[in-house]
């Protein structure tokens, strides 16, 4: 369990860097020379933790980094609850904004503190049931995550908008 979840998800691509083991290796499968004689892939470990990401769709070392960054953080986002829960601050997040991972965190600790009922959940963010399912369904990851926890707990699974 990370204490400082929040931080972590707020922090930018250098800080988190020095909190994470970086490896950089050979990426395998299509794109030629370049691909397979560079160490362009890039994993990220966040220390102490068993959090990891990697990437290796660009032929760039640094974004193939900050790609493995972003995945690292929405890792821990889904991994790491907090209680008591706090609502985001806004209802409104865009999935490539810099701020979703601690958007979604803040909505997955509200969905596990009211057991994954959807107008608990929506009450509490301040939306409708029904756009809190678009707000889900937009994000394929956060989909199957919902779902899953609501068949954990014995909950028909969520209809797509």
């Amino acid at each position: 369990m990370l204490e400082n979840r929040d931080e972590i998800l707020k922090m930018d691509d250098a800080e988190l860097s020095r909190l994470c083991e970086l490896e950089f290796f050979k990426g395998t499968g299509n794109g030629g020379q370049k691909r397979n004689k560079t160490s362009s892939a890039a994993r990220v470990r966040l220390a102490g933790t068993a959090y990891t990401a990697a990437d290796c769709t660009e032929r760039s070392q640094h974004r193939n980094r900050a790609a493995a960054l972003a995945k690292l953080r929405i890792a821990v986002a889904f991994g790491e609850r907090e209680t008591p829960a706090q609502p985001p601050e806004r209802f409104e997040c865009a999935l490539g904004h810099a701020g979703y991972p601690l958007w979604l965190a803040h909505i997955l600790d509200v969905a596990a503190e009211e057991k994954w009922e959807l107008k608990a959940v929506a009450a509490k963010i301040g939306c409708t049931p029904s756009s809190l399912v678009k707000k889900l369904a937009r994000d394929p990851a956060l989909w199957q995550f919902a779902n899953a926890e609501r068949t954990r707990l014995e909950l028909p699974p969520l209809r797509r908008p």
